[in-house]
């Protein structure tokens, strides 16, 4: 499956890396692009979304 998710407190590369290790938490074989510039997030992942946004929220960040 594929997500296409906005986080708009994402600001760095670092907040990226911070974001692409909690979804890799909760699937190590997942595919992630978080673009600070844009904001968004692209995940290809076998896990459900919700799972996806609760491990992204649990960083502080939103995700909307």
């Amino acid at each position: 499956m594929k997500l296409q998710l906005n986080v708009p407190s994402m600001a760095c590369g670092s907040c990226a890396k911070t974001i692409t290790n909690a979804v890799k938490s909760v699937d190590q074989t997942a595919k992630v692009e978080a673009d600070p510039k844009t904001k968004q997030v692209v995940v290809e992942t076998e896990s459900s979304e919700t799972a996806i946004r609760e491990a992204i929220k649990g960083t502080g960040y939103a995700v909307s």
